[in-house]
């Protein structure tokens, strides 16, 4: 392991806004701050929304600065890609960003039931030959379920057409779950020029632009599928 990532490992150590958990500390396990986020962390009760797979926190971070009343987190299992975006909002004193160091599979240890309010996932592995491992496969879509609340959206940019397809179908197919938009194609023209959808890009996305393929995007409601905390039901 290069000095470098060492060094990075090193400081994510220091960041208050950056949470790291072993796999034996969450697998089956809540972790700490499990219902807890918005008034530990942000101290508010302000929407909390998750960006799923975020590497160095690109979006998540673009997210935060153009919408100060709401608190988003990050989550990526590189920690060398996530020392990026935990230094970025240290420097420019974001408040309302965290970053989380973790698998996706663990999710549920982390978020209590109507604790998340919106999700995005922004060009994660398409996985072409593993269709459970896919992000908006129904298995990660139930894990979702557990922790958000009624109505949440689900937002999808990737520039696998196949991926884009398979989700579009899952939703579809998925009684009681919405399909609010289906776009093959975001940068055709057709959007107003301060939308986040074609506004905010990843490093990978600009990649994938200049190699001439298309950015597709969808988004889709969980309706009354949320699970509710049953103290409250």
């Amino acid at each position: 392991m290069g000095k470098d990532k060492l060094r990075r490992f090193e400081e994510n150590k220091t960041f208050p806004n950056l949470f790291q958990a072993s796999y034996d500390e969450v697998f089956q396990k809540d972790h700490p701050l499990k219902g807890l986020w918005k008034q530990k962390v942000f101290g508010n009760e302000n929407p909390l929304v998750l960006e799923l797979g975020c590497g160095k926190g690109e979006y998540t971070l673009a997210l935060a600065r153009r919408n100060r009343e709401v608190n988003y987190i990050g989550i990526d299992i590189k920690g060398a890609r996530l020392w990026r975006g935990a230094k970025t909002s240290q420097q420019e004193g974001l408040k309302n960003v965290a970053f989380i160091r973790t698998r996706i599979e663990l999710i549920e240890s982390f978020f209590a039931p109507a604790e998340v309010n919106a999700v995005w996932i922004t060009f994660p592995d398409p996985q072409p030959r593993k269709e459970n491992k896919r992000l908006t496969s129904a298995r990660f879509l139930e894990r979702y379920l557990n922790f958000l609340v009624p109505h949440a959206q689900i937002h999808l940019k990737t520039d696998s057409r196949s991926l884009y397809d398979f989700t579009r179908e899952v939703v579809r197919g998925w009684p009681g779950m919405i399909l609010l938009e289906s776009d093959p194609d975001i940068y055709n023209g057709k959007r107003m020029p301060d939308d986040p959808v074609i506004t905010v890009r990843t490093f990978y996305e600009k990649q994938f632009l200049e190699q001439g393929k298309a950015i597709t995007y969808l988004k889709f409601s969980t309706g009354n599928l949320s699970r509710v905390n049953p103290e409250e039901a």
